[in-house]
């Protein structure tokens, strides 16, 4: 065997092992899926299964606050995070120590940003919903780049919402298209899903560069599809989003926040994403 010979079997394995990759890594920590994978089966491809006593801090950062109406209350304080037997607890508690925070609540939330994000592909969230007067667990996606300029050129892609005591999921997607132009039926741009509250479920998406299908315990729930003959900011998901898991309290939606019924929490179990 000539001395050339290793090193060609090195660069074949090295461009099959390319080839067989479902992405295109963008920078760091972006992961574009490829052409033409629809019809292939999904590659894991970034998961967190919480086994770590800590929180993985090359994958998550803590939601700080922020004047958003679902951000009033974000926190990096401890009493609203948990890891246990493999589970992160993102809390919603009322805050007894008003000289060191003088908001009444705080909250424990989660995301990837600056840390991962993909485009096209699949999510899924296996966790469990507490209930509260005033709760409002979600999961959701934001663009990691500012493609179209400000929110919410760059839509919103909100996998699961939760409020209150309600026995069902809201599944919805927000753009300039459906909430500067309101164009919120063409097509209806979100559904909702009746779920087992006192259970773990699994919450999903798959997204492709034509729809975004929802998910609930793998089953569709609700696809919003890419027209035609419309205007362009009606499809701003051609980009790498992030992931955010967050435990809210309060807002214009789901009111004010019962102190009777806290602390609330969203256990969260797995996080997978696939492409």
């Amino acid at each position: 065997m000539t001395k050339a010979q290793p090193s060609l079997l090195l660069l074949l394995f090295l461009m099959a092992a390319c080839v067989n990759k479902p992405y295109q890594k963008v920078g760091d920590y972006s992961y574009v899926q490829n052409a033409n994978r629809q019809n292939k089966g999904w590659k894991l491809i970034w998961q967190d299964e919480f086994e770590s006593d800590e929180l993985d801090t090359s994958k998550w950062t803590k939601i700080p606050p922020n004047q958003a109406d679902w951000g009033n209350y974000m926190t990096s304080d401890d009493r609203c995070y948990a890891i246990e037997d493999g589970k992160i607890y993102l809390k919603g508690i009322q805050n007894n120590d008003l000289e060191s925070d003088e908001r009444p609540f705080l909250t424990g939330g989660i995301y990837t940003k600056g840390k991962f994000a993909f485009q096209y592909g699949k999510v899924e969230i296996h966790a469990k919903l507490e209930s509260a007067q005033g709760a409002w667990p979600a999961m959701w996606m934001l663009s990691e780049h500012q493609k179209y300029g400000n929110y919410p050129r760059n839509g919103e892609i909100d996998i699961m919402e939760h409020i209150n005591f309600e026995d069902k999921i809201y599944q919805t997607t927000h753009s300039y298209y459906t909430l500067d132009l309101k164009q919120t039926q063409n097509p209806p741009h979100g559904g909702t899903a009746t779920f087992d509250r006192k259970v773990f479920n699994t919450f999903g998406l798959e997204w492709s560069p034509d729809k975004l299908v929802f998910t609930l315990n793998g089953k569709e729930t609700f696809t919003y599809p890419r027209i035609e003959n419309v205007d362009k900011s009606q499809w701003p998901y051609d980009q790498p989003f992030y992931l955010l898991i967050d435990m809210q309290l309060e807002g214009s939606w789901v009111g004010k926040a019962d102190p009777k019924d806290l602390p609330v929490q969203m256990i969260v179990d797995w996080v997978r994403v696939y492409q």
